[in-house]
């Protein structure tokens, strides 16, 4: 397994370097084509640019890297861009220029579409983001993914672009529109006892191995119903790291003998707010 992972900071970018001329070196390795993870961080201040190029480039290329199974797309630290500035694009060419791609990672949400989205072999799509748009969860919601084990979205706050309703949100759990779905992560959110609330005794739970519902607002309220699900208990793993439950909610948990993550706990600030993981 060859790991690749290409990034152009401000003052390369200012001197003219491109991360499509990284992306053509590339290919010039005798080994490009067993490259297999391929992480592109940042293409150049992204905050006002897009990752066309990037993208433009790796298709073009489609018949050098055609080990590449593995891709992640946005991958930056705050110092370079903060996670709600990043501007995304179209993804949907990649996915059509690489028929083996397995994993899908992409953070930053805005002017992020996947139009249309549909792969026969991807198993694997995370979206990190600060708020993710009520369009692209459409676009999930209607996807051809028949492959797909794992769905993790990060579906953040409206300050930085959720704006759909918690029925949207649901309409990517729907049991039937991905048959081979074990892990489902609806996390990094304010609608977390929500979510959480209308989950708990979702069928969709049936097929899951992991349940993340992590990195949110998620208080006893959601909890409770999470608790006394008899699907829930089913579960192999539940992941509610980063929380704001109670001391005693947090001690019932233990007692339950499950696999909870209830690490990171949290205390709502002095006017009673809180905030998902990711609200900078």
């Amino acid at each position: 397994m060859i790991e690749i992972r290409l990034s152009v900071d401000y003052d390369e970018y200012e001197n003219g370097v491109r991360i499509s001329q990284l992306i053509d070196q590339l290919t010039e390795k005798p080994n490009a084509a067993n490259i297999s993870v391929l992480t592109i961080g940042d293409w150049g201040q992204a905050y006002e640019n897009g990752p066309d190029d990037a993208i433009e480039s790796l298709v073009k290329h489609k018949h050098i890297f055609t080990g590449l199974s593995s891709l992640f797309l946005g991958d930056m630290d705050s110092e370079e861009c903060e996670v709600s500035w990043i501007n995304q694009t179209n993804i949907a060419p990649l996915l059509e220029a690489y028929p083996n791609l397995r994993s899908l990672t992409v953070k930053g949400s805005t002017n992020l579409s996947f139009e249309p989205l549909q792969h026969a072999a991807l198993q694997e799509l995370k979206i990190i983001c600060g708020g993710l748009p009520k369009s692209v969860i459409e676009q999930i919601a209607g996807s051809q993914l028949p492959e797909l084990r794992r769905l993790e979205l990060y579906l953040g706050v409206d300050d930085y672009g959720f704006d759909a309703s918690l029925e949207e949100v649901l309409a990517v759990a729907k049991p039937n529109l991905f048959p081979k779905l074990t892990y489902l992560g609806l996390k990094n959110s304010e609608l977390q006892d929500e979510i959480a609330i209308a989950i708990a005794d979702s069928p969709i739970v049936d097929q899951l191995d992991t349940l993340d519902l992590s990195y949110g607002t998620l208080t006893d309220v959601g909890a409770e119903a999470l608790i006394t699900s008899e699907r829930v208990k089913k579960l192999k793993h539940l992941d509610l790291n980063y929380h704001y439950m109670s001391d005693k909610m947090v001690e019932r948990w233990k007692a339950t003998g499950l696999s909870v993550d209830l690490s990171d706990g949290q205390d709502a600030d002095e006017d009673d707010w809180r905030y998902p993981y990711i609200t900078e």
